[in-house]
């Protein structure tokens, strides 16, 4: 356990009105405990950067205070997981999990996310920039994902709410025992999951697609119009929701 008089030792640099965590030199548990601090000990430093991060997992997690944090690098698993209030940018590839558990701002991926991507977020949004592999989505309870490229299989797996945004194609058994998060996607699906079928697109559809893709920072690069919704054809549900104020 590292003691206060250890920690300060080993306190971020700060350049440019930036706060610069080296993990190769401070380490991991540094940067996240002076993440964590902020919360009780704020200051105007909101502006923070992660360097040689070498796939170390666990970078930024549970940080709940309004920060802008950059990582450089590519991350290992759980990048940003359980944020609240930061907006997080990895300015590289992430690993299985990147903002698992999710509950508000925002994390942006410039590369590519390893599987299960945005797994039970409850809010905020989640933008990838380049391709997330299987299970993007699964047990989303209201994060807003972006996806630049494709998805693997059996993303939005049980998901209960929310929406999930793809410009490019969906894997098999897209939305697999989905609930009431809505599915857009450009590309190609290869295949459905469980209860999960195509739905109109009404305008309000389109109103939100233009909105995400806004938020999303794919605005220019896909018109609404070319997009298809998926949703839940509700047959799995204990209940009948057409019966719902009969229970």
């Amino acid at each position: 356990m590292l003691h206060t008089a250890e920690l300060t030792a080993r306190a971020p640099a700060t350049e440019g009105g930036v706060r610069v965590i080296d993990l190769s030199a401070q380490g991991l548990r540094a940067l996240n405990q002076a993440l964590h601090d902020f919360k009780a000990r704020p200051s105007n430093e909101t502006l923070w950067e992660v360097v040689n991060t070498k796939g170390a997992h666990a970078i930024a997690v549970g940080v709940d205070a309004p920060l802008d944090i950059t990582v450089r690098g590519t991350t290992g698993y759980y990048c940003a997981g359980m944020n609240k209030q930061a907006t997080i940018r990895i300015d590289g590839s992430a690993g299985p999990g990147v903002a698992e558990n999710m509950m508000s701002g925002t994390v942006i991926v410039e590369g590519d996310a390893s599987q299960y991507a945005g797994a039970t977020g409850r809010g905020g949004l989640l933008v990838i920039k380049g391709n997330a592999s299987s299970r993007c989505g699964i047990s989303m309870k209201g994060i807003d994902i972006v996806v630049h490229g494709s998805i693997g299989h059996m993303s939005a797996f049980m998901a209960q709410s929310g929406n999930l945004v793809v410009l490019g194609d969906a894997g098999d058994a897209l939305g697999d025992s989905l609930y009431e998060a809505r599915l857009f996607v450009r590309g190609s699906v290869k295949s459905l999951g469980a209860d999960c079928i195509e739905k109109e697109m009404r305008p309000e559809h389109f109103e939100a697609l233009e909105d995400l893709l806004r938020r999303g920072l794919a605005e220019g690069k896909a018109d609404p119009s070319q997009f298809r919704r998926y949703g839940s054809a509700r047959r799995l549900y204990t209940f009948h929701v057409d019966n719902a104020s009969s229970y």
